[in-house]
């Protein structure tokens, strides 16, 4: 037996799936939520990654998701596959970075999906964004069916990655709203840590449009999809069934952190100002300006249906903003 391959056996009753990217932030929410369904789970964890936050009663196989030889050992007897592993999202990134959005979100993909098919996997659930979207403007939403605007590397290669998928096995695709949670780092856990400390002022009108959903509710559409044949070829925006405005976001938060929401509020014009000249000053100092790209997220609009789930699956949000933001403050 490898050195890679812990001793596990298929259960006759028990399907067995096998879950990438299970360290990072909702990983470990996926493998809990497919042990309470009944799942044996085996997990693909990097050889000197942390895997404190995963349940115990899941099987871990060390390997990058590029190395044939560990997927192969991983996925003997394996019905489902939930594929998480990404390079995710950053502002802005560096040009350097491009390589590795590929090695990681095309490359890895294409590895997972062809050993999975070589190895008889039945199913496989690939985890997406709605980013792929690009933002959106009002009053216009997002379904499935829109053009895509993939702008940056990690929605060039999270698009690569679905058709990947799609071509070589029964696979789900989960475009993913802005996933929040406490395990969740990112533009939302700033903006709370902003709010508790009373430091955050409001930029713009408010109004613009986003689109979330609480990391249970990732698992939980994860789950359904994997487990309902007519998810088979399809792809799923999945949210908690509401579009919100940044306003409501934030008075969510304030109301989980019991605070009142901020009341000071700074033009848009007058930001995208202030945040030249930071751009400004910044260059001339020989650093990469952010203050711009910052600026220009807070201001965005994506607004995206995910009535499609809902309609053909029966997938219900557990988590409304209210219940979702009291998960984080806890």
């Amino acid at each position: 037996m490898s050195k890679h391959t812990p001793n596990v056996g298929k259960s006759d009753s028990r399907p067995v799936a096998l879950v990438t990217g299970a360290t990072g932030a909702v990983g470990p929410t996926v493998v809990r939520r497919l042990l309470e369904n009944g799942y044996d789970v085996r997990t693909l964890v990097l050889p000197d990654e942390p895997a404190d936050a995963i349940p115990e009663k899941a099987i871990p196989f060390r390997g990058d998701i590029n190395d044939r030889s560990v997927l192969r050992e991983a996925l003997l007897g394996v019905d489902v596959v939930f594929h998480l592993a990404a390079k995710l999202h950053i502002n802005d990134p560096h040009p350097s970075l491009q390589p590795e959005y590929r090695r990681v979100n095309v490359e890895g993909t294409r590895c997972v999906a062809e050993t999975a098919a070589d190895a008889g996997v039945k199913r496989f659930v690939h985890f997406s964004t709605i980013n792929v979207y690009g933002p959106s403007t009002f009053p216009h939403v997002f379904k499935e069916t829109s053009p895509l605007n993939c702008n940056s590397y990690y929605t060039e290669t999270k698009h690569e990655s679905e058709q990947i998928a799609l071509d070589r096995l029964p696979t789900t695709v989960l475009r993913m709203g802005a996933i929040y949670g406490p395990r969740m780092k990112g533009n939302y856990t700033r903006l709370l840590a902003a709010l508790r400390k009373r430091r955050y002022i409001s930029i713009g009108s408010g109004r613009n449009r986003r689109t979330l959903v609480h990391q249970e509710d990732v698992a939980r559409a994860a789950i359904l999809a994997a487990s309902d044949p007519r998810a088979i070829g399809q792809i799923y925006n999945v949210s908690d069934g509401v579009i919100h405005t940044v306003n409501e976001i934030v008075t969510a938060m304030c109301h989980a952190l019991a605070r009142r929401a901020p009341v000071i509020r700074m033009p848009a014009v007058v930001a995208r100002t202030c945040a030249a000249t930071v751009d400004l000053g910044l260059r001339g100092l020989g650093r990469r300006p952010f203050a711009k790209t910052t600026v220009n997220k807070i201001l965005e609009d994506m607004a995206v249906d995910a009535s499609k789930i809902q309609s053909q699956l029966g997938y219900r949000a557990g988590y409304d903003l209210q219940r979702g933001w009291l998960t984080m403050v806890s």
